[in-house]
């Protein structure tokens, strides 16, 4: 079983890793998405539906902390 709390920030972590090995950044919310999915899938403690459902859940809360984090930092500068 895994928890949406630590999930969220190591997809964040695997995807950030890939776009600085060179990912474009416009696939990077489809990894997040994907990474969520399949980790929910496999590692989830629900059916599959809720699973794949929780999954999205962690892509979309990843690429929006992410994209916030990069919003508020050009704000500050």
């Amino acid at each position: 079983m895994i928890d949406l709390t630590i999930a969220v920030p190591v997809v964040l972590a695997v995807v950030s890793a890939a776009k600085m090995a060179g990912m474009p950044s416009k696939f990077a919310p489809l990894l997040s998405i994907g990474l969520g999915v399949v980790t929910f899938f496999f590692f989830g403690s629900g059916d599959a539906v809720s699973n794949i459902f929780e999954g999205v859940i962690v892509g979309l809360s990843a690429s929006g902390l992410y994209s916030g984090a990069k919003a508020s930092k050009s704000l500050v500068q």
